[in-house]
């Protein structure tokens, strides 16, 4: 699914067969629905409509069989602009409810809860359509089997944007249904079949390479823009697996004859650009989805805690890897958001804030200059003027600023003839003023569900920040995340997908949850060893091999074999908005069987990446996470296990750390514990009485002899990174 369907009007389509019908009469609008006690802010939202509205589930479907009426399936999330607008525009209205009561059971899902539903709805869309999915989602479903048989996205109230009004699609549906269902039937059966086709059904029996690799950066370059950085033009997203991946290869280049520095100006000039842009909110850090300009100048106002999550510890590499003050500055902005605007009182964190405030998308973040001039002290006003532009003409709607960088402190203490100090310090005054106005605003309404998945993201980049940073704190934060997930989210062996405030967890996870909890837990390793954490995630290992493996032809299927059925069970290896739940499956058991010594988990990895061999050779460039995997498979990391007593122990990993690289890892693990897995186990701690810290260096499944000095460890390092 192209992700640049989220920001503008959604194209709506009909499917060119629905006929006529008589005036519907108008149904009597119910006092309230079924919605008002979801665990989604989104779907309480509407339980006021007055609309009948159902949550997805067993009453609704059998309401559906038992009258004969087809199903309207709208799915949206919290923070969706064109949902709200269609939200006011239709399901507000109390004619249009009346006549989607009369001729419709009418259910409504939250994207972000159910992505089975939303992943084959949008797939259906787009075969019946020809066009590209987006939100909201407005699908119509055959009553007997919830098969698909016409689709759009946004429809307006009244006929605009080239889309017939949604009263008119209403009753043209629902009358096409009624009087040819045998003729829809045959076309939804073969939609259903074709959504089944899209999954592999061969594996790649030859040996694997790395010519996708190669064929991945190729595509990049050609599509990157060497003026403002990302690929490709308008709208802009930051498409973190990409950097990621060039990062890696520059990286994996670096001591060879010829670096792939451009590998590497792809990714700084990208980051670059977006953390100074207005991707970024430079007042008070995190980024929003995207951007609609090729600049990074004007961003689809909301935020999202996956963006966030992955660019986090994506800063936060590069800052390590260059040393460049703008990236760490941002990682720290990022965590800063993230900790003090998302995060629970029980150490998890929400999913989104709302692009929409006081019925505005941006309004919550713009500004007014004169206004802004006359709430400064005239030397804070010109350098803050200076730095964002606020003495340019406006940016957006043609009336009001959103903030950009126009210019360095560095060159505004040039051209003012001032101290650097004194910019900086005038700057820094200025933006905290900004801040004490910002919140007298009317704040973005927060989506405070709890999804494990991204919870998971969000996991991964503290843990990866922690590491590139020294910064304990993001480690004790990445902690509470994951005991609450261990504590609310983790049932009798399973995963659950959501919970709500009050700890109120629901809905059987998905391959996205456990493959992303798994790479979480191993990044968190990282930083600090926990037994008990590490047999949790074999725990979560052996659910994706018993309930999501695709044994006979490779790879996980999105949803686990006991899960509800639904009209089909899809299997993909590429990145979306996420990154793809196969690539970090693979990816995590590769490197849990190469530090466990265990075959099963590395075979598996290995399944997956010849099941995807295909998609990799056609479309590399939309499997960036899934390549990190195949370079790990090619090349194992080396994975550095120290063992020995505490002080000592943290000493030699800080000092590993401060020579990163993404192709090695390091585990401390304490002297002194017992119950290990029997790898770890059989490397001791050195000295009579395990008082001495030795390392062992393990590439694949082979480790070296106990090293005894940090000083030669550094050495045999050296020599390879």
């Amino acid at each position: 699914m192209d992700e640049r369907t989220t920001g503008s009007p959604p194209a709506a389509a009909e499917s060119g067969t629905a006929a006529e019908s008589g005036a519907a009469t108008a149904a009597a609008a119910p006092l309230g629905n079924r919605l008002a006690l979801e665990t989604s802010p989104y779907l309480r939202a509407h339980a006021h409509n007055p609309v009948d509205w159902y949550p997805w589930g067993p009453e609704a479907l059998e309401r559906a069989r038992r009258e004969g009426k087809p199903i309207l399936l709208s799915v949206g999330y919290a923070a969706c602009h064109w949902c709200h607008v269609m939200a006011h525009e239709s399901f507000e209205d109390p004619a249009t409810a009346a006549l989607m009561n009369e001729l419709y059971v009418n259910i409504k899902v939250d994207r972000e809860e159910r992505p089975d539903l939303d992943r084959l709805y949008q797939l259906a869309q787009q075969m019946l359509t020809g066009r590209t999915g987006g939100w909201p989602l407005t699908m119509f479903l055959m009553h007997a089997d919830q098969r698909p048989f016409f689709g759009g996205t946004y429809f307006p109230s009244e006929p605009r944007f080239g889309l017939p009004a949604f009263h008119e699609v209403l009753r043209r549906v629902a009358a096409y249904h009624h009087e040819h269902s045998a003729e829809l039937a045959g076309s939804a059966a073969r939609i259903v079949q074709a959504l089944g086709d899209l999954n592999p059904d061969s594996a790649e029996s030859g040996a694997l390479d790395a010519t996708p690799l190669a064929l991945c950066r190729a595509h990049l370059e050609r599509s990157f823009d060497r003026e403002y950085g990302g690929f490709g033009g308008a709208p802009k997203f930051p498409h973190v697996p990409d950097l990621s991946l060039l990062l890696r290869i520059w990286q994996a280049s670096a001591h060879a004859q010829t670096p792939d520095l451009q590998a590497l100006y792809m990714t700084t000039l990208t980051l670059t650009r977006m953390a100074e842009g207005g991707l970024c909110d430079q007042i008070a850090g995190g980024f929003f989805r995207y951007c609609v300009d090729e600049a990074w100048e004007i961003p689809h106002f909301e935020k999202m805690l996956y963006d966030n999550a992955q660019l986090l510890g994506l800063y936060a590499q590069v800052a390590a890897a260059t040393g460049e003050p703008l990236f760490r500055r941002a990682a720290a902005h990022t965590a800063a958001f993230m900790l003090r605007e998302l995060a629970s009182p029980e150490g998890a964190l929400y999913s989104s804030l709302d692009a929409d405030s006081e019925g505005q998308e941006g309004r919550f973040y713009v500004w007014d200059a004169a206004k802004l001039r006359d709430a400064l002290p005239p030397e804070h006003w010109q350098a803050l003027a200076m730095c964002y532009g606020l003495d340019g003409p406006p940016n957006f709607e043609g009336r009001h600023w959103h903030l950009a960088v126009r210019a360095s402190p560095e060159s505004i203490a040039e051209r003012q003839h001032r101290s650097l100090e004194e910019v900086r310090a005038a700057l820094a005054a200025a933006e905290q003023r900004l801040l004490e106005l910002r919140v007298l605003r009317v704040r973005p309404g927060l989506d405070d569900k709890i999804l494990a998945s991204w919870n998971a993201l969000a996991i991964g980049g503290l843990a990866t920040a922690a590491r590139y940073l020294q910064r304990d704190d993001l480690t004790q934060a990445a902690t509470a995340a994951l005991r609450y997930l261990q504590r609310v989210h983790w049932r009798e062996g399973r995963l659950l997908a959501v919970s709500a405030a009050g700890g109120r967890a629901h809905l059987p996870a998905y391959l996205d949850d456990y493959a992303f909890l798994l790479d979480a837990i191993l990044q968190l390793a990282h930083v600090r060893f926990d037994a008990q954490e590490l047999r949790w995630a074999t725990q979560l290992a052996e659910v994706l091999l018993v309930h999501f493996e695709d044994r006979e032809h490779g790879g996980f299927y999105f949803t686990a074999d006991d899960h509800e059925v639904l009209i089909s069970r899809p299997k993909s290896f590429g990145d979306e908005s996420l990154p793809s739940g196969n690539a970090l499956a693979a990816r995590a058991l590769l490197q849990l069987g190469y530090l466990l010594g265990d075959t099963r988990y590395l075979a598996a990895g290995e399944r997956t990446l010849r099941a995807a061999w295909a998609a990799l050779q056609r479309y590399p460039e939309g499997h960036a996470s899934l390549l990190q995997a195949l370079e790990e498979y090619l090349d194992p990391p080396r994975i550095i296990v120290l063992r020995g007593p505490g002080a000592a122990l943290d000493s030699w990993r800080v000092q590993l750390e401060a020579l990163p690289s993404p192709r090695r890892w390091t585990l401390a693990v304490p002297a002194g514990l017992s119950d290990l897995p029997a790898a770890l186990a059989s490397k001791t701690p050195g000295g009579s009485a395990g008082e001495a810290v030795v390392a062992y260096i393990c590439q694949g499944l082979t480790c070296s002899a106990a090293i005894g000095s940090l000083e030669q460890l550094l050495q045999q390092l050296g020599e390879g990174d």
